[in-house]
């Protein structure tokens, strides 16, 4: 009999097709108010569960007494509550790695687009408004050369890490747990504290998982030690920064601008401050969406799953 797994996130037929070769795939596209009772009766004999974004915890693991699995399709896994899956002898898999270079990508966008003001200028030119040259008011700041401090120097870090040294001859920093010798021997990347780091770059790349430890990592003190012309990057996770501290530097003017892909209440709130602040470019949670990247990463989140029930380790276990 084939093991019984839950998807419930919207899949490429293709990769459904690879689970339903050695699986009982129960499938819904997402979970809303209709279809999360449905969920919760397939969970009381579901084996393996695939998708993003679920709060997996003692309450509804109490619901899958027969679970053996979690893939989790992303990098990030603090929606997965690991001491409890860990104590009932569940795995858990995450999809590391192949979104690196899609997410450095965006990183650099954000970097470029506040530095050189692209939103906000092309928003200008739509409106109508370009009559004639442009003035000092409308000038953006370089990038290249220019100092570049990154928080976690991981997968991602590192891609961005590669971009800001060879695209843009950057100076790097970095602060991470351990030190990185691939990052220092092949980008030249200087490893230091928290606070050097902050007082030296002109821009700040905040790339650290969610952890309890780094909840509000970036706060007033933070933002009050970085120079009023740095720029302030977030494409990891909105709780691991002080929102209301980042919204009073930049009305203090004690930073220059943020470039912001990701923020502590998503969808983000049509009243938050940060939308309406002009030096401040904001993107919805987009840093692995592509279709390329997203299917690679449904792609290994599925050999995570199925490996696991056939008794293999996964390629992609997180060990805790």
């Amino acid at each position: 009999m084939k093991p019984k797994v839950i998807v419930y996130k919207k899949l490429d037929k293709r990769i459904l097709d690879d689970i339903a070769d050695s699986c009982e795939v129960i499938y819904f596209e997402k979970l809303d108010s209709e279809t999360y009772p449905v969920f919760l009766e397939a969970l009381k004999d579901a084996q393996g569960l695939l998708g993003s974004g679920l709060k997996v915890d003692n309450k509804l693991l109490d619901q899958a007494p027969h679970l053996k699995i979690v893939s989790n399709i992303s990098v990030g896994y603090d929606n997965l509550d690991m001491a409890a899956i860990t104590e009932r002898g569940i795995m858990a898999t995450n999809t590391p790695d192949v979104l690196n270079d899609t997410v450095a990508d965006t990183i650099m966008g954000l970097i470029l687009s506040t530095a050189r003001r692209i939103p906000e200028l092309d928003q200008w030119v739509k409106s109508g408004q370009w009559e004639s040259g442009l003035g000092e008011k409308w000038f953006g700041v370089d990038v290249h050369h220019k100092v570049l401090g990154i928080i976690g120097m991981g997968g991602i870090g590192s891609a961005v890490a590669k971009r800001a040294h060879f695209g843009f001859d950057m100076e790097i920093l970095y602060h991470n747990r351990s030190r990185n010798d691939g990052a220092e021997e092949k980008y030249g990347a200087a490893y230091c504290s928290m606070e050097e780091l902050l007082r030296k770059s002109d821009f700040v790349c905040l790339m650290t998982p969610l952890t309890p430890e780094t909840v509000n990592l970036i706060g007033k003190r933070e933002f009050e030690l970085m120079k009023e012309s740095a720029i302030f990057i977030n494409a990891s996770r909105g709780k691991t920064v002080d929102e209301e501290a980042l919204i009073q530097a930049l009305h203090k003017g004690q930073i220059h601008g943020a470039g912001l892909d990701v923020f502590v209440q998503e969808p983000v709130n049509k009243d938050n401050p940060l939308l309406s602040m002009k030096n401040v470019v904001t993107l919805p949670h987009i840093g692995s969406a592509t279709n390329e990247t997203r299917f690679k990463m449904a792609l290994t989140a599925a050999e995570n799953l199925v490996s696991g029930l056939q008794g293999e380790i996964p390629p992609n276990l997180i060990r805790k």
